[in-house]
Order: C-alpha cells, then sequence, then structure tokens
C-alpha cells in the first residue's frame, strides 16, 4: 500500500519538478538530483489520483457504516454546546434544552420529567402512563453537570403565586 501511494505521489510531483528545471536549468545541472520527466498530462494523473482515493475512502466509509449499525454509540457522540463567550457581550451562555427540560429547586436539585411522557400514550397501559407523569430528581453527578451547563440567572430564587412545587423547594434532613 505504501509503494502504491509514494509512486502515485510522485507522478503528481513530476510536473513540479519539470517546472522546476525549466525555469533554472542550471540548478537542475547542478543537484543532479532533479532530472526532467518525459511531460506528463497533469489532469490525467490527478483524476487518477483522486480516482483511486475515493474508491479507497468508500470501501472504508462502507466498513465505517457496517460497524456502526452495530454499535451506534460510535457515530452518536454526546455534545453539549455550552457557549463559554458569546459573540456580542463575551458571557457565558445556557444551554437552552437543560433550561427547557430541567428545573433548578431553590435547594440546588433538579427535577425533570420521565422520558416519552407524551410519546404514544394510546398505546401505554394506565399505570404506565401515571408513572411517565411522575416527576425525578437528578443525582448529585448531573445537578452539578447542569448547573455548569447555566449561569447564575437560572440558579437564583424565583417566588411564584400558587407554586407546585413549593414543599420541595427547601430539603429538610437531606445531604447532597
Amino acid at each position: 500500500m505504501a509503494a502504491v501511494w509514494s509512486a502515485r505521489v510522485s507522478a503528481l510531483l513530476r510536473p513540479l519538478s519539470a517546472s522546476l528545471c525549466a525555469r533554472t536549468p542550471q540548478l537542475c545541472k547542478l543537484s543532479g538530483s532533479i532530472k526532467a520527466p518525459a511531460p506528463i498530462n497533469v489532469l490525467s494523473a490527478a483524476a487518477r489520483f483522486s480516482f483511486s482515493v475515493s474508491a479507497f475512502q468508500t470501501h472504508q466509509f462502507n466498513i465505517f457504516k457496517r460497524v456502526t449499525a452495530l454499535v451506534p454509540s460510535l457515530t452518536l457522540q454526546p455534545s453539549r454546546h455550552l457557549t463559554y463567550y458569546s459573540v456580542k457581550k463575551g458571557k457565558r451562555k445556557s444551554v437552552k434544552s437543560v433550561t427547557q427540560r430541567f428545573m433548578r429547586l431553590h435547594c440546588g436539585l433538579w427535577i425533570r420529567r420521565k422520558a416519552g411522557y407524551k410519546k404514544k400514550l394510546w398505546k401505554k397501559l394506565p399505570a404506565r402512563r401515571k408513572r411517565l407523569r411522575e416527576i425525578v430528581f437528578c443525582n448529585k453527578t448531573q445537578s452539578k453537570l447542569l448547573d455548569k451547563m447555566t449561569t447564575s440567572f437560572w440558579k437564583r430564587r424565583n417566588w411564584y403565586v400558587n407554586d407546585p412545587y413549593k414543599k420541595y423547594h427547601d430539603r429538610v434532613n437531606l445531604k447532597l
């Protein structure tokens, strides 16, 4: 494979060395290492090279495609889209999906809805629908991560009229 690769690269560089010798013939005579080769059509060499590379890459891509079907985590990497410095003011920005999906209580805990609580409810049993309507607390690691992904605006205390989470905001005898 390396021999084929070097032969193709040298074929692409031949027109370059020929133009060098045409411009500075005294340099070619002195060095002796650069010889003016027979003229080669640059476009045909480049086309052959690009075709062979693309064929090689498509073969690799097909293998990669087969493997990723078995292991989907290879292609789907988690991303958080956290902006450390904004373009306009240079401030840190909150991740929008965190502020939409989670809620921070006054005590520092984060709560969320269960996954799939509004998907295909027609095919779920009533007991399962009831379980999905429940709200879940995030653990310590998740809470720390969510705190890092939001700004101080989302961590301040807010007071709402008839807040349904009023009894959960302050912890009693619970260490985080």
